[in-house]
């Protein structure tokens, strides 16, 4: 087992896995920038090195210093976290190279995944349904050709990336042109790689991902499924599991395909397949997150596994201690992502608890948060026995907690938990746009 952890990363995400460190006795060192000197994560870890400027590139995103940081304290293994390096495959490739461990999987499978069109190819060879679509399109003729034949709507997508970027809906052949250059064009910019391909549009589709953790051995066990269908541009809002659209033998199925697309690339650590699932119950592959995901709280609420820990170890080289008989759903969460609206400084906190009742936030009175990084505040998490326990218990959480001084999303929450669709459980992808707020 590792003695020494560097935490690549910053925010409620750093401080997850500090706490998990601290848990098995691992000393950390945490990264941060200027901006973040007086953060809880530097406060936190038994070390700390500063790593730059405010801005991503000079810090977080900057391979050299974060390397050097880890050498020069010996750590013998770095944390990714979710977001900035987690899904690169050179700053993989880099800590092999300079002789620590990358907590997640190795850099030619990171490589493989986060490249849109081979790993679409690759789930095809593996028989996980994939949505009808094409190979990288060459210029807006040949995709004029395709969503002819697929049938508007489509979706032209980019080969790298994810976030949202490189993503534009194409619903009549005249928006075609505009949407190919934008996405080319944004893709690029974002990833510095323009290929984009083409897909049909599941209309309307709920977002089911399933958690996967798969060993050295190939050991590969699923710990159900997350309902993330409440977006806004791409990017999820609120979060539960397990999902109120998914029946045990729709669970069993989707199980079944992850393991396979795990299988067919050799995945070893903690992973995400994501899946469209229409009307009728047919689920397509979308991706493969190849990190932590920002709502895997709920999953070990669901199930009583703390995946950070099986990612420490698992990167030691520890087999999985259980099987796939041995994982139980026992009840439903739920998870609201709490951003900002604006920067600002936090006059008032208070934090909602009972039974039950989990904030993951790096958030304090008198912190002052910074405009550049995401505008994530915190993710709070409930876990019930029902469903209906569960929405009343995140509406009162919603209720008490008070996050003074930064305008945020909190109230936005309270109005989708009371919706009689996210009630009922009867809710799509279009959710917040049949709402009206954007």
């Amino acid at each position: 087992m590792f003695s020494k952890i560097l935490v690549a990363n910053r925010g409620e995400v750093a401080l997850r896995v500090i706490r998990a460190c601290k848990e098995m006795g691992i000393q950390t060192v945490a990264v941060y920038s200027l901006a973040d000197k007086e953060s809880l994560h530097v406060a936190l870890a038994d070390q700390s090195v500063c790593i730059g400027e405010a801005a991503p590139s000079d810090s977080y995103l900057n391979t050299e210093r974060i390397i050097s940081a880890a050498l020069v304290t010996n750590s013998q293994a770095i944390h990714p976290g979710y977001g900035f390096l987690s899904e690169s495959p050179d700053f993989a490739a880099l800590c092999a190279k300079n002789g620590i461990d990358f907590i997640g999987p190795s850099a030619e499978i990171i490589a493989l995944m986060g490249d849109k069109n081979k790993a679409r190819q690759t789930m095809q060879s593996a028989g996980v349904p994939v949505i009808p679509g094409t190979e990288l399109l060459k210029n807006t003729d040949e995709a004029a050709k395709a969503a002819d034949r697929i049938g508007y709507p489509v979706l032209i997508k980019a080969r790298s990336g994810g976030g949202g970027k490189g993503i534009r809906i194409v619903n009549v052949p005249e928006e075609l042109d505009n949407a190919f250059l934008t996405a080319s064009h944004e893709a690029q910019e974002a990833f510095g790689d323009g290929a984009v391909y083409l897909e049909k549009q599941i209309k309307p589709a709920k977002h089911i991902e399933i958690q996967l953790l798969a060993d050295e051995t190939q050991n590969i066990i699923c710990l159900a499924e997350r309902e993330c269908s409440i977006q806004r541009n791409n990017q999820k809002l609120v979060e539960e599991s397990p999902s109120p659209a998914v029946n045990d033998a729709l669970r069993t199925r989707m199980m079944e395909a992850a393991a396979a697309a795990a299988k067919a690339v050799g995945y070893c650590n903690a992973g995400t397949i994501e899946f469209l699932l229409d009307g009728d119950n047919n689920f397509y592959f979308m991706e493969m997150n190849v990190r932590l995901q920002v709502e895997h709280a709920i999953t070990e609420q669901i199930t009583g596994i703390d995946i950070v820990k099986w990612q420490i170890r698992i990167a030691a080289g520890v087999p999985l201690d259980f099987k796939q008989k041995d994982i139980i759903i026992d009840g439903n969460s739920i998870e609201c992502r709490i951003n900002a609206a604006a920067v600002g400084k936090v006059t008032f906190l208070h934090v909602p608890g009972g039974p039950r009742v989990r904030f993951d936030s790096a958030l304090w009175t008198g912190y002052i948060v910074p405009p550049y990084y995401d505008a994530l505040l915190g993710k709070l998490v409930v876990h019930a026995k029902t469903r209906e326990e569960a929405i009343r218990k995140m509406q009162a959480a919603l209720c008490e907690l008070v996050i003074d001084g930064v305008p945020n999303n909190i109230d936005e929450q309270i109005s989708i938990l009371s919706d009689h669709r996210f009630v009922k459980g009867d809710y799509n992808t279009n959710f917040i746009k049949e709402r009206g707020d954007f």
